[in-house]
């Protein structure tokens, strides 16, 4: 009999690529995987081998612009969850996340077998409640979560994040270094004029620099790349993004989404990581990475969006002689 399993997970590009291999362990134990995915991550979530459709939803207890909580809304994500019948789910959250209100929902739905992470009590919402230590990576978190529920990674599968093949042959010569600017919450982000200093002295030491960012971020690109940078602001999907940090030697990024997609496709990062999330949990996993920030500013573990210290010390202080360093040193592992 097929067997279907629905994975959710409900915020952003990030969040979901780590979900990699979760995704894989889950696919090798079924017959068909459904992602429910937040408008943020639905494209990441396409991006995943082992995901065969992939359904969004705009999740008011998740997003951080969170839509109002609409009776309707929840009507038609029931109805829509009872028409793909699902034999299980296993629900993805980050630390700080519920999952009981969508395991209530599933229920409601008719979903016989839900597991997830919980601190609180499920009552008849869950079947396998796990829980784990906050302390572990991403990814291997939501792997245990997992293994929990019966599935595992296939042999020779080593784990780590991964992109589904072939990427689209949109990438330059390989050899450059990218410099991505922006980051989905203004906390998150290396300062702009930091930003273009790093392109001019990374070029200045003999790199081709190629500078990325979304169809909103076009003016930060622009700026940031200068007349010595590539400026590919708005120009590339998530899977051309892919296949652009592929090519790449190194990728100099905040603690944002494409730091786990240049992981998932095997390139180095330095990582400027403001530590308003801890870093054992969300830094580029798998890869050679350099960690650049003040992971004891007084931001530290605040999840601030924005900045709450004058100045964004913790991401300021950075220079561009600093990047160009940890660059050679991550290029040489």
């Amino acid at each position: 009999m097929s067997r279907t399993v629905l994975v959710a997970r409900l915020d952003s590009v990030g969040d979901v690529l780590v979900q990699g291999p979760l995704v894989r362990a889950v696919a090798a134990g079924a017959d068909r995987v459904v992602f429910l995915a937040g408008p943020a991550g639905a494209e990441a979530a396409r991006l995943l081998p082992g995901v065969d459709e992939v359904e969004t939803w705009a999740c008011p207890w998740i997003l951080g612009d969170p839509p109002p909580v609409d009776a309707d809304d929840l009507a038609g994500l029931t109805e829509r969850i009872r028409a793909l019948a699902p034999d299980e789910a296993v629900v993805s959250t980050s630390f700080h996340q519920s999952p009981l209100p969508l395991a209530l929902v599933l229920r409601t739905a008719g979903v016989r077998r839900v597991s997830a992470i919980s601190v609180d009590y499920p009552g008849s919402l869950l079947d396998v409640r796990h829980r784990v230590d906050d302390d572990l990576p991403e990814p291997e978190r939501a792997l245990s979560l997992a293994r929990a529920a019966g599935f595992d990674l296939p042999a020779g599968d080593d784990g780590r994040l991964a992109v589904r093949r072939p990427l689209p042959p949109v990438a330059p010569e390989p050899g450059h270094v990218v410099v991505h600017p922006g980051a989905s919450v203004p906390a998150r982000a290396w300062p702009a004029h930091r930003c273009a200093e790093a392109v001019e002295a990374l070029a200045d030491a003999g790199h081709r620099v190629l500078v990325t960012g979304g169809p909103g971020e076009r003016a930060l690109t622009a700026a940031v790349a200068g007349t010595r940078g590539v400026d590919l602001g708005g120009a590339l999907g998530l899977a051309e993004l892919a296949a652009v940090l592929e090519g790449a030697a190194a990728v100099v990024v905040g603690n944002t989404g494409p730091a786990h997609l240049a992981a998932a496709v095997g390139t180095p990062v330095v990582s400027l990581f403001s530590p308003v999330v801890p870093a054992v949990r969300w830094a580029p996993y798998g890869v050679p990475t350099v960690l650049l920030g003040d992971q004891d500013a007084a931001c530290r573990l605040t999840r601030a969006r924005e900045c709450p210290v004058p100045g964004h010390p913790c991401l300021a202080s950075v220079t561009a002689a600093d990047v160009v360093a940890a660059v050679e040193k991550v290029m040489a592992a």
